[in-house]
């Protein structure tokens, strides 16, 4: 009882949620399709007869399914943290707990730690998994308890700076993209150790590069390293967030309450023919002080234009290097995007406002357009820099004209789905922490997802017919797993037919631009986020009432 009712009252309620017991099982039969998976390839594509080979395809397995779980980990802990703080403040609860016996304390560590147990849970039920991949040879149990450390620590990190800052900011989507932001800076600092002081010292500060190190046969002499480099960070965050948890959420009540000097005249404001689009634009809707989230994607892009100018002057860029800079802002600008969107809905949720919409004379294309656009011209900043760094690259001679209007135009229809899943995630889902991991959770696994399969068949080589067979497997897995998310209210076969097209297409484009076909990449991108964003828009205006659950008959 040390932390208080809100430690006492997050751990009580976690483990009998039914959600948490499916997302566990989930989890390890995914790392255990997996493993399956990569056995499937090997035994497929080559001999496997001594006890070496066994032991190199352990080595390679674990290279693959460390960063997977490392990445979900961190993604998974921020998430959980911001969204419990976010909807503390949207329902009006946290004053609540300011004005209770707790002290700042119990208060900022008792959600931290609430939150974090369903991730170390996850975790905890993933050891089984990894033990038994260890079986195969090549992976000592040492490494993969340095493994499991990094990827604790590296969770407990995000997990507190995203805590301190949803304590900071007024809304969930601020919360996530600053949190977003830290960690790509983090990122973007251990690979720019790395390119001036080695990988060796770059493990040290950086979980990406200390996860791979965990796996090398060494005594792990980065391992105090990062681990006090995170623990610096949990220690501040949750400092910080103590001694200003009150000054944070109690200063907007007292500027409220304070005596005007004299009366107070406005000048009244035009509402646009869109009222909605208008107040997502024109007031304060997500949140105060939006310029700090600006300023943090401007250091985001402008690391991102450093990493690309590094090899603009060489004779042989490296390409690794300018993905490495490129992809983590583009990655986050989608997350970012997408987390605009579903809050959008969710906080009006929260507040008993969207009620109020539905019984006004709006029309849904209205409420729904004015949703989206509103949402691109909020996050105008995050959703241009992307489209400036493809120029950035054109620029400086790294890619020709040709390949960076693909990339901005597939950038650019990428988004505009992310805003679109976003706002039908929302009205789909009534519980505000369903409705953003639905949506978060299909970029990632659009993302990340697709990505460790293509990485499987690059890292295990063999013939692409042999491949084909256990990887169907998996994407038609992940197609039932995105109908079942999105399919929540409204089971339509455009639904269907999106859930099913969306995996294989998107494996198919990163095979083709592994191969260099640039143009089949982005004719791949266009048509089947062009569909899935046709196949949720559709449904969301003409199946208003019912996704909104004002009926439930489809008549």
């Amino acid at each position: 009882m040390w932390l208080g009712a809100v430690h006492e009252r997050e751990v009580r309620m976690a483990p009998r949620s039914q959600g948490l017991f499916v997302a566990r099982a989930v989890y390890c039969g995914a790392l255990l399709g997996i493993v399956v998976t990569c056995w499937l390839v090997v035994t497929g594509t080559q001999a496997v007869a001594t006890a070496g080979d066994t032991a190199r395809f352990a080595a390679t397995l674990f290279r693959i399914l460390a960063p997977l779980q490392l990445a979900l980990a961190v993604l998974v802990a921020a998430l959980a943290s911001a969204v419990a703080v976010g909807a503390e403040k949207d329902r009006r609860t946290l004053e609540l707990l300011l004005v209770s016996r707790l002290d700042d304390w119990q208060l900022v560590v008792g959600k931290l730690t609430g939150s974090l147990l369903r991730v170390f849970l996850l975790l905890v039920s993933a050891v089984p998994v990894f033990a038994l991949a260890g079986l195969f040879g090549g992976v000592t149990a040492p490494q993969i308890a340095r493994m499991f450390a990094v990827t604790a620590a590296a969770a407990l990190a995000a997990a507190s700076i995203a805590n301190a800052v949803a304590f900071w900011k007024d809304t969930t989507f601020q919360s996530l993209a600053i949190t977003a932001v830290v960690l790509a800076l983090w990122l973007a600092a251990g690979e720019a150790v790395a390119a001036v002081w080695g990988p060796a010292l770059a493990a040290r500060i950086s979980p990406a590069r200390g996860v791979f190190a965990a796996l090398q046969p060494q005594t792990g002499a980065f391992l105090p390293w990062l681990l006090a480099v995170a623990a610096g960070l949990i220690v501040t965050s949750n400092t910080i967030a103590s001694l200003l948890v009150r000054r944070w959420n109690t200063a907007g009540e007292a500027r409220r309450r304070a005596p005007q000097s004299g009366p107070v005249t406005r000048k009244p404001r035009e509402v646009w023919v869109n009222p909605v689009l208008w107040r997502e634009i024109r007031t304060r809707a997500h949140g105060r002080a939006m310029v700090v989230v600006r300023v943090a994607w401007l250091l985001l892009f402008a690391a991102a234009v450093a990493g690309i100018a590094s090899q603009s002057g060489r004779a042989r860029p490296d390409r690794l290097a300018i993905a490495l800079a490129v992809v983590p802002m583009m990655l986050a600008s989608v997350l970012a995007v997408a987390a605009l969107a579903v809050t959008s809905i969710t906080s009006e949720r929260d507040r008993g406002s969207f009620d109020l919409l539905l019984v006004s004379d709006l029309e849904p294309r209205e409420l729904v357009w004015g949703k989206l656009l509103g949402v691109l011209g909020a996050a105008r900043e995050i959703v241009l820099l992307p489209l400036v760094a493809c120029g950035a690259l054109v620029a400086l001679g790294l890619v020709t004209l040709e390949y960076g209007l693909y990339l901005a135009l597939g950038m650019a229809i990428v988004i505009f789905f992310v805003a679109v899943l976003g706002v039908y995630a929302g009205l789909s889902h009534v519980a505000s922490r369903r409705a953003i991991s639905v949506a978060l959770g299909t970029v990632t696994f659009l993302s990340v997802g697709v990505a460790t399969a293509m990485r499987i068949m690059v890292a295990f080589g063999g013939s692409f017919e042999l491949q084909l067979a256990p990887f169907l497997a998996v994407i038609v897995g992940g197609a039932v797993g995105l109908y079942a998310a999105l399919s929540a209210r409204n089971p339509s076969p455009a639904v269907a037919w999106a859930s099913a097209l969306l995996p294989s297409l998107t494996f198919t484009a990163i095979a083709g631009f592994l191969q260099g076909q640039t143009l089949q990449v982005f004719l791949i991108v266009a048509v089947a986020y062009g569909f899935a964003t046709a196949a949720l828009l559709v449904p969301s205006i003409g199946a208003f009432d019912l996704l909104t659950g004002r009926t439930t008959s489809g008549d």
